[in-house]
């Protein structure tokens, strides 16, 4: 079989070549210069490179089989947005009161790149549709292309697309390069969670502090777990209405600073180990699997009155959490449960504990969530002569976010696990850089052939370079944002997925990246929908 007949095989099936350009792009994600690899951002160029060079062959996709990239290249984005929201729902809300400005900040910065393409375009010689087809590419946005496309002239189609496809690569790695320069300060980050201890106290003070108030003064950032009076008496579970005496030796968990604070206050650190004695309580932790518990604070679980225990930390995902009375459960959670060993296998089979906790979707919410969010994305609002809508996009991601926040229904879970949003996700970002891909390369060769690319491209760098380096200087010096929070800000500012993936592999997925990736991407998208259809009408 010759080259030509076997690539011509391939593109005639598109299930076959997204999921081949999958496999080689992640492939070749993994080569690393430096400690710096594309990661799932090599599936992106290389599905621009199969595409381009098989159209250079002559081997072309025909319309259907086209349409029918797009479709899975969509599919895969609804998943994605959708997952990133329900990861990052709560966080998302909890933060938004304070995270007004920087929300703000980032719609200043996309109407000034529209001026910079507005005035650049004409300045340059191109015409309306090639610049708002220019500022869709340059800030990664198909949506924004699509919104452009619906604002110009039926004859003027295929201009926007020329601007998209020429700078959109730029677009790509100048803000892959934009979010290494963040995290090379991400090691001096502030708001980096601190790694929790545990610690056995000797009581010394004669003031007889009960539990409930020692914690309430901490904040809520120490957790007592174990207690005994008396160096001969039995180990006991800690109740909020238990008072410490002097002589006692109590077990506290929390942050090293915490610690010593509270160690300061109660007496002095003892060389005994209160978790070391088994005898009395033991922990444990449990995979919380029953889906009833889901959506659930801890606080309403009675664990205190109906077992005896306390849940002390709870591991979602890569990261441990201290536990509180608020703190909201999610199915595929571990909790570390302190109880009396007679209560652990009840305990043990009201979590659940079953592996499933940590693989299970959720499938009626997670289906209605992302119904909802196409729905929500479908709906057309009159802008002047202009349809507006949102975009699969941008409506499953809101959804998304809303269901992170309200996590049930009734009896419906709403959520799902982190460690099954997070394989949902990563699926969905790599079926959409496939499908972008293949699209974009079928339209280098005209995009080359305009004789214009050099004055997109130059108006494309523009832009790109100003929206990079006007985001790094803003949130970095004026909001004081930390590196790694900073480069999901930089992913969700260019509303790229592949600047997502490229953050989470140079931090282990570090829940700051997708709460910074979280907290812009709903205004960015929206707002680059609006004025790439203004840059149409303008045009």
């Amino acid at each position: 079989m010759s080259v030509n007949s076997a690539v011509s095989f391939i593109v005639s099936q598109p299930v076959l070549l997204m999921f081949l350009l999958v496999g080689l792009g992640s492939l070749l994600g993994e080569i690393r210069v430096k400690g710096i690899g594309l990661a799932a951002a090599a599936v992106l160029f290389a599905a621009i490179g199969f595409s381009a060079w098989a159209t250079s062959m002559g081997v072309e996709l025909d319309s259907g089989r086209l349409h029918q990239i797009e479709i899975l290249g969509t599919f895969g984005l609804v998943l994605f947005t959708f997952a990133v929201g329900v990861l990052s729902g709560a966080n998302f809300f909890a933060a938004l009161s304070t995270a007004w400005r920087p929300i703000g900040a980032t719609v200043l910065l996309f109407v000034l790149a529209a001026g910079i393409a507005l005035g650049g375009g004409k300045l340059l010689g191109l015409s309306g549709a090639v610049s708002a087809g220019t500022f869709a590419g340059a800030l990664t946005n198909t949506p924004a292309l699509a919104a452009a496309q619906a604002a110009v002239p039926t004859a003027e189609h295929a201009q926007p697309v020329i601007g998209y496809a020429v700078t959109y690569i730029f677009g790509v790695v100048g803000m892959l390069i934009v979010a290494q320069l963040a995290l090379q300060r991400a090691p001096k980050d502030t708001d980096m969670p601190e790694k929790l201890i545990s610690r056995t106290i000797r009581v010394q003070t004669d003031t007889m502090p009960s539990i409930a108030n020692l914690e309430e003064r901490h904040g809520g950032n120490i957790k007592f777990t174990r207690l005994r009076h008396g160096d001969h008496q039995p180990i006991l579970s800690v109740s909020e209405e238990d008072v410490l005496r002097q002589g006692d030796l109590v077990t506290v968990v929390g942050p090293a600073n915490q610690l010593a604070q509270v160690t300061g206050e109660l007496g002095y650190r003892s060389s005994h180990n209160l978790a070391d004695d088994r005898r009395y309580l033991d922990h444990r932790r449990i995979t919380v699997s029953d889906p009833k518990l889901s959506g659930l604070a801890i606080g309403e679980l009675g664990l205190e009155e109906n077992y005896s225990a306390r849940i002390i930390r709870v591991r979602r995902g890569d990261v441990d959490m201290l536990a509180n009375d608020t703190l909201i459960l999610q199915t595929g959670d571990r909790v570390r449960v302190v109880a009396n060993r007679e209560r652990m296998d009840a305990l043990t089979q009201f979590f659940g504990d079953s592996a499933r906790g940590l693989s299970d979707i959720n499938p009626v919410g997670f289906a209605l969530g992302i119904a909802l969010g196409v729905c929500l994305g479908a709906i057309t609002v009159p802008l002047g002569s202009v349809p507006f809508k949102l975009g699969s996009a941008a409506g499953t991601l809101l959804v998304g976010l809303a269901f992170g926040r309200i996590r049930r229904l009734g009896p419906v879970v709403l959520t799902m696990p982190a460690s099954s949003a997070g394989a949902i996700s990563e699926l969905g970002l790599l079926l959409f850089l496939a499908g972008a891909g293949i699209t974009a390369g079928t339209q280098i060769s005209s995009a080359f052939s305009s004789g214009e690319w050099w004055r997109i491209l130059l108006l494309g760098v523009t832009i790109t370079a100003f929206a990079g380096a006007a985001t790094l200087v803003i949130m970095r010096h004026i909001f004081k944002i930390g590196g790694t929070r900073l480069s999901g800000m930089v992913a969700g500012v260019q509303t790229q997925p592949a600047v997502l993936a490229f953050a989470n592999s140079k931090t282990n997925a570090d829940a700051r990246v997708a709460l910074g990736y979280a907290m812009v991407y709903p205004s960015a998208m929206v707002v680059k929908i609006l004025l790439a259809q203004l840059l149409g009408i303008l045009g």
